[in-house]
């Protein structure tokens, strides 16, 4: 019983209309045709509103009722995901699946996979969480996340167990109206030392990570977009995510540098899926995991695909 009605009586209401009557709803849910009677006048009494006008041969909806069937329907539906995700429960399978992912990530190659995902386990709750440089580290550590996909730099600690899945190659890039994007030829550390670098920094240990810093004239982001609005609105340079800004490359806002000396790695920086060693995936994050590993190493073997 929910509140003074019963998803019976729900059931019997929607059979009715998909049936187009009382007797033929009773042959569909093995009842006699008295017992829909009474159901449905039980269920008229017991809302105050009458559901059907049974004047004629057919039994027809009132306005009320055709208002009232709408929301038997969802209510059932509702009913069906509640009885599904607990058998999902049963079974095992974690009843909610939090993913981090660092922001330099692409959310492209993560699509087709986790489209599969909602296929496989159309139950699952997800969450998704990207907090900045150094945020899904974080959150895998205090457990508010299963599966983290993201950057790790220098090297993958020693408490995740780390699947590498693909590299985002890094752009040196400026705004056309910027004094360097004038400069022809490889830039030296000299030559960029007097300009602003846009700097990419997790919020809560900015000193941490420095990689690729250059200069001493650093502006600090936590979120790529903003850096993204600074670096074309002509404040400095940085290197960004090759798939945010060949765009703007190719419609002449950006340009692309060149350096004499580029420690960067030219084939990008790693992205792994971890998860805490101490804290194994479920069946749902296992099967995604699975998922990503298969298909971007199907992607490895016929090429790249271009960015969305």
């Amino acid at each position: 019983m929910i509140g003074n009605f019963t998803l019976d009586q729900l059931r019997i209401l929607v059979a009715i209309d998909d049936t187009g009557s009382f007797s033929a709803a009773a042959r569909r849910l093995g009842r006699v045709q008295s017992a829909i009677s009474q159901a449905i006048f039980t269920l008229e009494e017991l809302q105050g509103v009458r559901l059907f006008e049974r004047g004629g041969h057919r039994p027809r909806l009132t306005q009320a009722g055709r208002v009232l069937l709408g929301q038997a329907r969802l209510v059932l539906a509702s009913a069906e995901r509640f009885a599904a995700a607990a058998a999902d429960m049963r079974a095992g399978i974690e009843p909610e699946l939090v993913i981090a992912i660092d922001p330099l990530v692409p959310s492209a190659p993560l699509a087709d996979s986790l489209r599969a995902l909602g296929t496989r386990f159309p139950n699952l709750q997800l969450s998704f969480s990207t907090e900045g440089l150094g945020g899904s580290l974080r959150r895998l550590r205090a457990g508010t996340a299963a599966l983290g996909v993201c950057v790790l730099l220098p090297s993958v600690p020693a408490d995740l167990d780390a699947t590498a899945l693909f590299r985002v190659r890094m752009v040196p890039v400026v705004a056309a109206t910027h004094p360097l994007a004038a400069i022809i030829g490889p830039l030296t550390r000299d030559a960029l030392e007097p300009y602003i670098q846009l700097v990419l920094s997790d919020p809560v240990a900015p000193d941490a990570g420095n990689f690729g810093i250059v200069g001493s004239r650093l502006w600090r982001f936590v979120d790529l977009g903003r850096r993204l609005d600074f670096l074309l609105a002509g404040f400095g340079w940085c290197r960004m995510p090759e798939h945010l800004v060949l765009e703007h490359i190719a419609s002449g806002h950006l340009v692309e540098l060149t350096f004499a000396d580029d420690a960067s790695p030219r084939e990008g920086l790693p992205i792994h899926a971890a998860h805490l060693r101490e804290r194994p995936l479920g069946p749902a994050g296992r099967w995604l995991l699975e998922e990503l590993r298969a298909r971007t190493n199907a992607a490895a073997t016929t090429g790249p695909t271009p960015p969305a």
